[in-house]
């Protein structure tokens, strides 16, 4: 049905143009499909073409999937790299499992900052301008005060701000680190300590 361009560890599929959405059997229903029921109502609401950011962006927010998990991986993400500019954002969404899933809570960022930039604090103005046909840097400009390049740029800087391994360890990621080190411990005394328990079995003499 896609054409071969689903890859292989997508959990569902959304096409617009026949309102279809595509569920793997092993996949949460409930989840899933609140992401995917996001981007049909986002392209039958908005007249004008939007990035794949903010699409795949907004599909995380509105169905909840901003939680700790998404957090502490955009933590993670990071800490461990520099943060992509929204155009190469696009093509991280576009790439494997592992860039995918850094690619989408950076996404889901961006579509928050630009609710946090606006009066309002939140996204519909946006919306309303895109579904009466407005550009979309142009919506963003009018809701935000900023060119699409000036938000671009001031969104790494709020990225790399809030999101840090400082952040990561106080959000959770301490616990991962503890866990991880909790494991190889017992790992390393179980090593350590086999001589002498199989030393203990020596000189037994048990009845028949």
């Amino acid at each position: 049905m896609t054409g071969g361009r689903a890859p292989r560890w997508g959990a569902a599929l959304a096409l617009p143009r026949s309102r279809t959405i595509l569920i793997r059997a092993d996949a949460d229903p409930t989840a899933t499909l609140q992401h995917e029921l996001a981007h049909l109502v986002l392209n039958e609401v908005i007249k004008s073409r939007v990035p794949l950011w903010f699409d795949e962006g907004y599909a995380v927010w509105a169905a909840g999937e901003w939680g700790m998990l998404h957090q502490l991986s955009l933590n993670l993400a990071v800490a461990t790299s520099a943060t992509p500019p929204l155009d190469t954002l696009v093509l991280a969404l576009r790439g494997g499992e592992v860039q995918v899933s850094a690619a989408y809570p950076l996404a889901a960022s961006a579509v928050l900052e630009l609710a946090r930039r606006n009066p309002s604090g939140s996204i519909r103005p946006l919306i309303e301008r895109l579904a009466a046909g407005e550009e979309f840097g142009s919506a963003v400009h009018a809701t935000t005060g900023l060119t699409l390049e000036r938000f671009d740029e001031t969104w790494q800087q709020m990225v790399r701000r809030r999101f840090s391994l400082f952040t990561w360890l106080i959000a959770g990621g301490a616990w991962f680190v503890f866990g991880a080190l909790l494991v190889v411990g017992m790992r390393l005394r179980r090593r350590a300590d086999r001589p002498r328990r199989l030393a203990l079995d020596e000189g037994w003499e048990l009845p028949e």
